[in-house]
This record gives C-alpha cells, sequence and structure tokens, in this order.
C-alpha cells in the first residue's frame, strides 16, 4: 500500500493512515508499505514501511508518465521520454496486490486497487492548478486500462467516476470513511486552556479552509457578518490530528457549505465532538451528515444566514443536531472501512 500521502496534511492523508493502521491489525494481511517524500521523514508506528527518500515529482514521472517516440534528431532525447518503465515491485518486492494512491499508479504485476477521493481536478479544473490536473489525467487514463478495482469513499464520487471516466461500474465500489476514536467530547477546561493558547474568542464560527473556490469562503465571509469567524488554515494554523477535536469542540457551530467534497470528513468530525454542523445540500454532504445536519444552498448567502442564526440562537435546535450527530457519526468507522477494504482484497487474490 501506497502510504506516501500521509507527508502532507488534508483528507487524503487521514485516510491513509487510518486505514493503514487498520489493515496492518488484520493477521489474515502481510502488510507492506511503500513510503516516499523528499523532505518529510516518515513518523508512524507501522512495521514494514519501505522509504525513499526521494520528491514526489521523480515518482510521478516513472510511474504516471508515458514512453514517446523520440525525435530522430535528438539521439539523447529517447532517454527524455523513456518514462513509466519501473515497477512498484522494485521499491518493496513481489506482492499479490497494490493499492496505490490518488497521486501516481505504478506499474505492477500485481492485482492493482486504489482509491478516489475525489475527482476535482477532472470535473472542476478552475479550481485545481494546471500541473496536478495534468498529473490526474495522466494517471486517470492509466486507470482506466490497468486497474482492476476502484475505492469510491462516495456514491458522488462514483458517479462522478462514471462520469468523467471510462472506468466500467462492476470495478467501482463504495467504501466510506470512517471517523477517529481521538475526536469525543472534550474536557471544559482543555477547550479553555486551547481557546487561550490560539487566541480564539469565546464564541467563534468555525469553517474548515481550503485552496481555491471549492470551500466557498467568501460567501461563508458573508453570511457569517455580526459574529466571530474562524477558518482553520487561514485565521488559525493546520493543525494536526491531536489538536482538530479541541478545535471543534471550541466552536459554537462547523459551517461547511463547500461548494464540492468527495465526502466531507469534516462533518463527522464535528459531530463527534459534540458540535452542530451546517453543511451544502449538494455533492456527497447529504451522504455524510444524514438526518443530523442542517442543510443550506452553499450559493445562497440569505439561506446560510438563516440557519447560522437559527443554530446561533435556538438551544432545543442545538441539542436536537448535537444529539443527531453523535448516532449518525457511530456508522463510520475506520475498522469498518478497513474490513470492507480488506473484502477487496480477497476476491481479487482469489481471482489471480
Amino acid at each position: 500500500m501506497d502510504i506516501s500521502q500521509t507527508a502532507f496534511p488534508g483528507g487524503v492523508s487521514v485516510y491513509t493512515n487510518n486505514l493503514s493502521e487498520q489493515l496492518s491489525k488484520n493477521q489474515a494481511l502481510e502488510m507492506i508499505f511503500f513510503y516516499s517524500s523528499l523532505r518529510k521523514k516518515y513518523k508512524g508506528d507501522l512495521k514494514n514501511v519501505k522509504k525513499y527518500k526521494l520528491p514526489p515529482t521523480l515518482f510521478e514521472m516513472l510511474f504516471n508518465k508515458r514512453s514517446l517516440k523520440a525525435p530522430p534528431e535528438n539521439k539523447f532525447s529517447s532517454l527524455a521520454y523513456k518514462w513509466r518503465n519501473v515497477g512498484i515491485e522494485k521499491f518493496i518486492g513481489p506482492v499479490d496486490i497494490f493499492h496505490s494512491s490518488d497521486w501516481t499508479q505504478p506499474p505492477s504485476k500485481a492485482k492493482k486497487v486504489t482509491t478516489y477521493h475525489d475527482v476535482v481536478p477532472l470535473k472542476y479544473p478552475q479550481w485545481s492548478h494546471p500541473k496536478i490536473v495534468a498529473v490526474h489525467t495522466r494517471r486517470l487514463k492509466i486507470v482506466e486500462k490497468e486497474i482492476d478495482f476502484v475505492i469510491a469513499v462516495s456514491e458522488t464520487t462514483k458517479r462522478d467516476l462514471l462520469e468523467i471516466s471510462k472506468i466500467p461500474e462492476n470495478k467501482i465500489t463504495v467504501i466510506y470513511e470512517g471517523v477517529g476514536e481521538n475526536f469525543k467530547v472534550q474536557n471544559n477546561r482543555d477547550i479553555a486552556n486551547f481557546k487561550k493558547r490560539m487566541g480564539l474568542p469565546d464564541e467563534f464560527i468555525l469553517a474548515i479552509g481550503g485552496v481555491g473556490e471549492r470551500r466557498n469562503l467568501d460567501r461563508v465571509k458573508q453570511a457569517t457578518q455580526g459574529y466571530n469567524l474562524v477558518i482553520s488554515g487561514t485565521d488559525i494554523p493546520w493543525l494536526d490530528d491531536s489538536q482538530m477535536p479541541l478545535l471543534y469542540a471550541s466552536a459554537k457551530v462547523v459551517l461547511y457549505p463547500s461548494l464540492y467534497e468527495g465526502f466531507g470528513l469534516a462533518i463527522l468530525e464535528a459531530m463527534s465532538v459534540g458540535i452542530p454542523v451546517i453543511t451544502s445540500n449538494v455533492s456527497s454532504m447529504p451522504e455524510v451528515g444524514g438526518q443530523a445536519a442542517l442543510y443550506v444552498n452553499p450559493l445562497n448567502v440569505d439561506d446560510i444566514k438563516k440557519s447560522l442564526r437559527g443554530v446561533m440562537e435556538d438551544e432545543a435546535l442545538r441539542k436536537t443536531l448535537i444529539k443527531k450527530g453523535f448516532e449518525n457519526a457511530k456508522k463510520f468507522t475506520w475498522l469498518k472501512t478497513a474490513q470492507e477494504t480488506f473484502k477487496i482484497y480477497q476476491k481479487l487474490y482469489k481471482d489471480k
């Protein structure tokens, strides 16, 4: 399993960390983990990790680039075009199944599984850097030809894959993400100390930051005028997973009217801590939030304002959302994610 994505913050890293940890406990599996990063050392506790101090761009060229015919007038150019000729086995040895990340798709003699968290660079290229769009476009073409099974983290992501790719539906299955056990009700003293340490106001709305327009932050700022707004990654630094429960618990409400999400892990994390969630009525958000969130049209600032006013001022509504949130979040566990992923491995192994 490629765990290189754990070098970077974000939902993909959370998924990879938690899934690999759960799979490593499965006595029926012998796991080998591939990790590559030029600047960031592997800091996890997994055993049998093959580590390489090399840049992701090199592996992208080795694993994703296609061989091209070199112009005959340049005898050296054939070297520059000879990409994607190194199998993952050169780095980790022979394996029965290889589970790739969402960045590279290396050649392999093994059965191949990959996880699609979303298709933002492919469906909404205007929200991504052109280099990222190019990488994901190249990788998708390889996935279409070579992959044996695709895990989509939501029905939304599955529908999007069927819309923008040639991957047949019988090769795609939905396996939901989970929420970490550390996301739970926090101690009041710890919350107070956290607010003081981070310079947070006593009462505030928490929004989740991100790159580009996808997180809808311009409308979030308009809708929250008159309230204290804290945007993670902007007003407060990106925090590691161990501190996120305290950040959620410090907020009065989590406002998450994203324009698109492949899953929306923040919804479950906030609910598990006991904080009401307002989120979008589009994309995967209703799948994840179930009956436990307030849903808004993310393009309608007045709609967002109305829901905010209700959660901030109506204590009965808050208590109802918090109670439903706890119940909803219990449906999503990383153990369940790992068990369903293991079933995919078993099926592929039997089909070898």
